[in-house]
């Protein structure tokens, strides 16, 4: 082909060639007027660029709209940078950090220098920006000297844009410029303002530069845009939703887990309930797991240090650990990670080929530090519980162990009634940020792909997303409103067999490595549960609520009655408990309502006499009355089918 033509590939598989340096919105134009007329960026193979931006190679190419994640962190990109304009006209001091996109919006770092800047300033700068939107100001890339750039913010005593210039390399400095703000940026940007209809600055925090607490702390504006007023709408009331499902709310009143100063920050402590609940999700997948040909272990809390600097943990996350204790001379750690004590179980015998696949899991205790600004309930703390487990296979095993683990994941998170996005996360250039060989990544990150294919899974694949040792398959799940939260995780690991030296005896009785795969499911149990609370509303299902069943005796009459029928519930393994206080029906039921119980069984006289029992699911109101070997039998088939809750097959 001539070297003035590329060809383009479709997320259809379909191919068209066009002349070389086409724009992207000529391309979206030649399909479509209205694709063109919605088109707000272009992805090309993994690059999000603009739409004016010439197309100098071929590759796989996206054009993309509001409805699709390249497209909404273009428009939040924007918006960061129309955020920045709206400040800069208000505050003409100002002078701004960074503004990136992030999941749900975007965020600005700003100081403000002796200005006041609170809550009651936001309101100001939104109107600030619609009126700047309005405006239709263009999107401008052009590209500046480092020397030009330098000149630009010093000149504006900006040292913030100074400290990321003098890191960035000759060639590859860009500003961006709309209406009267100009901002040191790499793109890519709506191709104008005009298209942010709807605004809302949603909290201000605290941030110290580049996230050092001994350089000066700036004021963080987080927002979020759309391009119509009814998606904020939307918005606002999923926002609304969320707090009436916040974890800390629901986990306090539901008895899940509490925080204590005296044990310390981000140290729950897991209530009865929470516990029941823990439990239960645990021997759901110990259970899971056996048929599957896992084999349990338990490893210390603590260990020795050169472990973790034998696997890489400690020089690559020591920032994220507790300081080592000094211990008969020695240095120890409290655990960072599960994987290094695994590898030395795997070592403690010489394995042949035959032995593999070894399945190695453990719910396993881990401890990181984190900043106490970024503690946050059961989602973000310092003391977790990691669903663990690594696989030792041979190379003709990986990619059926690998299939294997993504059916499990897969499995789990259907069981939650949690729709499930696949990602693919690779490596990017950073050669600093990984270990091992890159001939074993590229190998790793073609056999991952191909187990995708294989299993025809719609993904994306992310650069500069993987583990320091390896590819990884990352699970999105979405909640009961929307919301998408990063749970399971499938990881191919050539670096750790070499670094702790594991063999296994070959078919030639030679020896050779094994590749590891380090799969978590639930990722951990205090964040998994911190996110089933808010999915489920508290609603859980009734194989998972810690009380399955309250017996509600009219009057103390009764309560023989009820406690024959909790017997019978308790037989069959039900967690049940009767209400025989000296209280109104009314209040009782209320009370079990409020405990979000999933079943209440109301008894008096006509029970008794027919040996019945009336019945109230939460949310629901009365079902009926039934004879209590009926109920026995549904209760029994919904707890071993793991049915969803009534409440949550309505959401869906």
């Amino acid at each position: 082909m001539p070297e003035d033509f590329i060809t383009l590939t479709f997320p259809d598989g379909a191919t068209k060639k066009y002349h070389k340096n086409i724009t992207g919105f000529e391309v979206a134009e030649s399909i479509s007027k209205g694709l063109a007329r919605n088109a707000i960026s272009i992805t090309l193979d993994s690059d999000i660029l603009d739409l004016d931006a010439p197309i100098t190679r071929s590759g796989e190419i996206q054009i993309n709209t509001w409805d699709s994640e390249d497209g909404q962190y273009t428009f939040w990109h924007s918006s960061a940078h129309l955020l920045a304009e709206a400040v800069q006209e208000l505050y003409p001091e100002a002078k701004f950090g960074i503004g990136p996109p992030i999941e749900n919006g975007f965020y600005y770092d700003i100081d403000f220098g002796e200005e006041s800047f609170g809550q009651e300033q936001l309101e100001a700068v939104e109107k600030k920006m619609i009126e700047l939107a309005r405006q239709k100001s263009n999107f401008k890339k052009r590209n500046v000297s480092k020397d030009e750039a330098l000149k630009f913010y010093e000149e504006r005593n900006n040292e913030y844009k100074v400290d990321l210039i003098k890191e960035l390399e000759e060639g590859t400095i860009t500003f961006y410029e709309q209406g009267n703000f100009t901002d040191l940026c790499r793109g890519p940007h709506l191709p104008d303002t005009s298209s942010i209809k709807a605004v809302k600055l949603t909290k201000l925090a605290g941030a110290y530069w580049r996230g050092d607490v001994n350089r000066k702390q700036l004021t963080r504006i987080y927002g979020i845009s759309f391009p119509k007023q009814k998606l904020l709408d939307e918005y606002l009331k999923q926002l609304e939703e969320a707090r009436k499902r916040d974890h800390k709310k629901l986990g306090k009143e539901l008895g899940i887990y509490m925080m204590d100063s005296m044990v310390g920050p981000g140290l729950p402590l897991w209530l009865p309930n929470g516990t029941v609940l823990r439990r239960t999700l645990e021997h759901f997948l110990r259970e899971e797991q056996k048929h599957r040909g896992y084999q349990e272990v338990i490893t210390p809390h603590i260990a020795n240090i050169e472990l973790y600097k034998t696997s890489g943990h400690y020089p690559y996350y020591k920032d994220s650990q507790f300081n080592p204790m000094e211990v008969d001379d020695d240095h120890y750690m409290l655990k960072p990670m599960n994987c290094p004590h695994h590898h030395r179980i795997y070592s403690n015998e010489l394995r042949s080929y035959r032995d593999l696949p070894v399945r190695l899991a453990e719910f396993g205790s881990v401890y990181r530090y984190e900043q106490s600004g970024e503690l946050n309930g059961l989602s973000r703390v310092r003391g977790f519980t990691q669903d663990d487990a690594h696989i030792y296979c041979t190379h003709d095993q990986l990619k059926d162990e690998i299939k294997n683990v993504i059916d499990l994941t897969q499995f789990v998170f259907k069981t939650f009634g949690m729709p499930v996005d696949i990602r693919l996360s690779y490596r990017d250039d950073n050669d600093e940020k990984y270990g091992g060989d890159y001939e074993y990544w590229e190998r790793a990150q073609k056999e991952i792909k191909e187990a995708a294919d294989e299993m025809n899974l719609n993904y994306k694949i992310v650069d500069g997303e993987a583990s320091f040792y390896g590819p990884k398959i990352d699970f999105i799940i979405r909640d009961a409103i929307g919301r998408k939260w990063q749970l399971g995780t499938v990881q191919v690991d050539y670096v750790m067999p070499e670094r702790f030296d594991l063999t296994y005896i070959g078919s030639d009785n030679n020896k050779h490595r094994p590749v590891i795969i380090h799969r978590a499911p639930f990722g951990s149990m205090e964040r998994f549960v911190s996110i089933l609370i808010e999915h489920f509303a508290g609603d859980f299902p009734l194989w998972l609520a810690p009380l399955q069943v309250k017996v509600l005796p009219i009057s103390e009459d009764y309560n023989a009655y009820a406690k024959h029928c909790a017997d019978k519930l308790t037989a069959l393994g039900t967690r049940v408990e009767v209400d025989s206080r000296s209280e109104m029906i009314g209040g009782k039921i209320r009370d079990a309502e409020t405990a979000k119980i999933p079943y209440m069984l109301i008894v008096g006289e006509r029970e008794l006499e027919n040996g019945t029992v009336s019945i109230r699911r939460h949310k629901s109101g009365d079902i009926g009355t039934f004879s209590l070997e009926e109920f026995l039998s549904k209760v029994d088939e919904e707890i071993k089918n793991k049915h969803l809750p009534p409440s949550h097959l309505e959401e869906e």
